[in-house]
């Protein structure tokens, strides 16, 4: 379903030099799959996750999602990929403060040109998946951060996106909180059957997926095991 070959991104450095985040990276996943990525700090996690999006682009390689290689389409192509095929859940929700947490949940829909109608009626039956049923009329300033990550989700996957991208999507919560969040997380892609890729720092938070993968700059390598952590 995605397949990433002999990616590698670099990013300014000292004076004139260039840093490699990653060289020759390769990674493949499978339809339903959920995995984290784990790393130190500015290993080049968030920036992977922006590349396999198509936000970024790497120095070489391909990222090739549904058959499409995101590398070699022009900026409009590569937008429509996203709309059509990618979910985001992002550490500071990015929920816009202006419109209702119905309408955050509808607004990827109606951007595919769905009747407003029909997104709303989506986004209804999706926040109550979510457990936020009740708040649809609610303004983003009036809800916590574990509801904003909530709506976060729902809006990540009500279009039945192929790939759910999540970027310390519990970093900003309370333990207890980041726990519910990151089981729902898994939940919800696991009953859509998205493949799923988490970036966390949290080993109890990548305990939640099928399996953890290690960022350096050789690469991607297999972690052990972490679904007896606890989530924090």
């Amino acid at each position: 379903m995605l397949s990433v070959s002999s990616l590698s991104k670099s990013v300014p450095g000292a004076g004139h030099a260039r840093r490699e985040l990653f060289v020759g990276l390769d990674l493949e996943l499978a339809p339903g799959e959920y995995v984290a990525i784990m790393g130190e700090s500015g290993v080049g996690k968030s920036t992977l996750l922006n590349v396999i999006a198509g936000l970024e682009a790497p120095d070489c390689g391909s990222v090739v999602l549904d058959g499409q290689d995101l590398v070699q389409l022009d900026e409009d192509g590569r937008t429509l990929l996203r709309r059509e095929k990618i979910g985001f859940v992002f550490q500071a929700f990015h929920i816009l403060p202006y419109l209702t947490v119905g309408w955050n949940v509808a607004l990827p829909l109606v951007l595919k040109g769905m009747a407003e109608s029909e997104a709303q009626e989506r986004s209804r039956m999706m926040l109550g998946e979510v457990g936020m049923g009740d708040r649809i009329q609610s303004m983003p300033r009036e809800l916590s951060g574990g509801e904003l990550q909530r709506v976060a989700i729902a809006r990540a996957l009500v279009h039945a996106p192929r790939l759910v991208l999540a970027d310390e999507p519990t970093g900003n919560l309370d333990p207890d909180t980041a726990a519910q969040v990151a089981e729902l997380l898994r939940g919800r892609i696991k009953a859509s059957g998205a493949t799923g890729i988490l970036v966390t720092h949290s080993r109890a938070a990548a305990a939640t997926t099928d399996r953890a993968l290690l960022l350096t700059a050789s690469g991607l390598a297999a972690l052990p095991t972490m679904r007896d952590a606890c989530v924090s």
